[in-house]
């Protein structure tokens, strides 16, 4: 019985993991850093989304032993990051008060490394972490180009949770960075593979406790 409570719980956690990360963008780098700082913050954006993606997604992949795990874990995020953006639409902010983050590509490219390499931990984790740091700022500043105006979505509908300092800035382009895209893509890339490590190591633990 404990065994089966166990495996069917780290089931359970692939969906809860994913909806409290979805919850983390939400509060943190959707409203602040994603709409709102969109031309000045992606950097930001880039590299905490794609850390984030790549321990959730790489525990479960590895848990499973399955290559599809990593884009199932990005898909529950980007349904219920839709959910959240069809509820505030529903409160009467405009449809692109949320610009919903994309996952779903960068996962996907994990799980092919997974896939490719003939499930080889250590690919997934080198190659595949590099590969999810560089692409979600591509992915994601296509995504960006299709909001009507972000910095128009940021003054003329403030976050009620946002604090007056935070309030958002016109950007300044060229005077920190000329390329968000490219820095956000080196540092997520450099940044990915360590955090995709740990990932595979809180897997190794689950595995022991699940021994136990």
């Amino acid at each position: 019985l404990m065994v089966w409570l166990r495996r069917t719980t780290h089931y359970l956690f692939i969906v809860v993991v994913a909806v409290n990360s979805t919850l983390l963008t939400i509060n943190a780098g959707d409203y602040i850093f994603y709409t709102d700082w969109a031309w000045t913050s992606i950097v930001v954006f880039s590299i905490s989304q794609s850390t984030m993606l790549v321990v959730g997604a790489i525990y479960y992949m590895l848990f499973t032993g399955v290559p599809g795990t990593a884009t199932y874990y990005a898909t529950i995020m980007t349904i219920y990051t839709w959910v959240a953006k069809g509820a505030w639409f529903a409160l009467g902010y405009p449809y692109d008060f949320i610009a919903v983050p994309v996952w779903i590509p960068s996962a996907m490219l994990l799980d092919l490394t997974y896939w490719a390499t003939r499930r080889n931990k250590h690919a997934a984790i080198i190659i595949g972490g590099t590969l999810v740091g560089l692409s979600l700022p591509l992915f994601n500043m296509i995504n960006l180009l299709l909001v009507r105006d972000p910095l128009e979505m940021a003054f003329k509908y403030p976050r009620p949770t946002l604090p007056p300092y935070m309030t958002p800035i016109e950007p300044q382009v060229g005077k920190f960075y000329n390329s968000p895209v490219a820095l956000g893509s080196g540092a997520g890339a450099v940044l990915s593979v360590p955090i995709a490590a740990l990932g595979a190591k809180l897997n190794t633990w689950t595995y022991r406790w699940m021994a136990a």
